[in-house]
This record gives structure tokens, sequence and C-alpha cells, in this order.
């Protein structure tokens, strides 16, 4: 299904909107100070708790998705953010971490995006099915509206990117939208160590010197499946993977048997991303669904959103060490 064809189902999907979240300017967010901040907007993204969101994920130091929400991923984020800087334990951003972080005087956090041609001639899914022998019946798990394909190119969620965009059916090229801009320019190959901390449910990128280069909030196994314990290193990287399914490997997914091969997307279980261990069936990777990452348990596996998961295949390269620590 084309950019086009989904001109209707947008201002369906507009009204229909179970929680719409009330509007919300560029400006109320690219203004926001420490001093004038209300911490929690009444019904939807709060301006401060936004920008606070782009500028840790500007340094790599990822809250999941932007969604102007103080949740846990945000939360795991000003905490390690004090850490790197040596503010303190805690989960607080006071004024000290809050100006560190530049609050006060960065303004340009949301920024005017243009839809491109290229954004008109996606093809969209008309769903994905739960069930992974339907997903292998499909040619692409491809995002299936421009909200979702916008909100994680731009690491925002879908209820903000309508916030802050009241009305628009995100269709016709040159036309403008407002987005969340956490743009990060790391040093591809960089890492010399990957952790994979269970304690505080983060991934931790480290480089030269021992110095952290990235963090990211991730869901690490479960009680019934639990993640590996140990060091394991990169065994190779996999952009847009299909996903090979075997219950015999893996976990028995609703009453498939059956080896089976699903396509690749975006909204395949392991996201755009597969970062093989050197332990078989174990890796590190992306996720269909970025607001369930470090809130739901995996299969043994290390899931964080797309993003995050690209920005660390970039990162790495087969051979670096990754550590579980408890």
């Amino acid at each position: 299904m084309k950019f086009t064809d989904l001109r209707a189902m947008a201002s369906v999907v507009l009204v229909l909107s179970a929680t719409p979240a009330s509007a919300l300017t560029a400006d109320q967010i690219n203004t926001a100070t420490f001093a004038g901040a209300t911490r929690q907007a009444a019904n939807g993204p709060d301006p401060f708790i936004v920008k606070a969101q782009a500028l840790l994920s500007r340094r790599s130091i990822s809250p999941g998705v932007i969604d102007g929400v103080d949740g846990e991923n945000y939360r795991k984020a000003i905490a390690q953010f004090r850490r790197q800087e040596k503010l303190g334990e805690g989960d607080e951003l006071d004024e000290v971490a809050w100006l560190g972080l530049g609050g006060d005087t960065v303004q340009d956090v949301v920024v005017e995006y243009k839809l491109s041609d290229k954004d008109m001639e996606y093809d969209f899914a008309d769903a994905i099915p739960r069930d992974y022998a339907k997903q292998a019946r499909m040619k692409r798990l491809a995002y299936t509206s421009p909200q979702e394909m916008l909100g994680e190119r731009f690491h925002m969620s879908e209820r903000l990117l309508l916030a802050l965009n009241p009305g628009q059916r995100f269709a016709g090229a040159g036309r403008g939208i407002y987005v969340v801009s956490a743009e990060r320019s790391l040093q591809k190959g960089a890492a010399k160590r990957v952790d994979v901390v269970k304690s505080t449910g983060m991934v931790v990128v480290h480089g030269d010197g021992d110095t952290i280069l990235a963090s990211y909030p991730a869901t690490i196994g479960s009680t019934d499946t639990p993640s590996l314990t140990g060091q394991y290193k990169v065994k190779r990287i996999a952009r847009n993977p299909r996903y090979t399914y075997d219950p015999e490997k893996n976990f028995q997914q609703g009453k498939n048997d059956e080896t089976l091969v699903l396509p690749p997307g975006p909204n395949g279980p392991v996201g755009t991303i597969w970062i093989a261990l050197s332990e078989p069936t174990y890796g590190i990777h992306g996720t269909p669904e970025p607001a369930q990452v470090s809130k739901t348990t995996s299969h043994g596996c290390v899931r964080l959103t797309n993003w995050d998961a690209e920005e660390l295949a970039d990162l790495v390269r087969p051979g670096v060490p990754v550590r579980f620590l408890d």
C-alpha cells in the first residue's frame, strides 16, 4: 500500500485515537527551561521531558522512545548521564544535570522536516499478523502507517508526532511537519567493548581508554529464558535481516512447530538489525515494538529499539567483546 493510499486512513487514525494527545508546539519544547518546567502535562507529552529526552539522545544516552513521559527508560537515561558526569547517583533531573545537558540554552530540539518523494513511495503493509506462519508468507514486514515510519525515524512515539502535528495527514511531497531532532554522530567502528548490564537494564558501549560512547535501555532475557553470563564476541552483523524461526532451537510461537523463514522489515521479530554473538542463536537485535523495550521479557537475547541497534551496529565490528554483567 503506497503512501498516497493512506491519506484517508491517516485522517481516520487521528479521529479514532483512543487517547489523543493535546496539541503541542515546537516553541513550547524548544524554549522549555528548568524554572518553567511543568514536569508532566495533564494530557499529553510534557515539553520539558521531550526536550530532556532529546538532549540525552543527542549524547547517545538513549531514553528509548522520545515520548515526553516520565517513564522507566527516561529515568535510566538520567541515571546513566549522572554516572557519566559524576553528578551522583539517582535518576532525578535536577537543575545541575539539566544545565549540563544545555537545557536552558539549546532551542533546536524540534525542527521542521519536509516529506520527500521517497517517503511518498514507501510501500506500507496493511497489517502485521502475530502468527509467524502468516508473517512468513509476506514479502516484507514493513511499516503499517506513515506515523509509525516517521515516528521511528525520528525516535519519537506516534502520540508525540501527532501532538506536534495536529490534523496532519503526513502526505504530499514537500509538506512540512514538526519532528524531534535527536541526531547522533559517533565514529563508526569505535567500540572496544560492549557491556550488557542486567542490574540496570542497559547496554553500555566503551571506546578507547574505557570511555563510554553510548548507552541504551534494553530487554535482557527473562526468568524462563535467561540471558547469557560471561564474555562473548560479536560474530557478525546483519542489516535488514530475515529471521529464521526454529522451534527446536528457539522457542514455541503459537502452534508453529516447523522451521519458518520470515521476510525482512522493521516489523520483523528482530527489527532492522541482528548482531550475532559467538554463542549460537544469541544476539543483540532490534524490535517491532520500540515502546516495549525493557518493559517486557525476551527469549534470552538482548533487545533494543531499531535506531539504537542500528547505532550499535555502526559502532561494533566482528571480534568486539560483549560482557554480560549482573
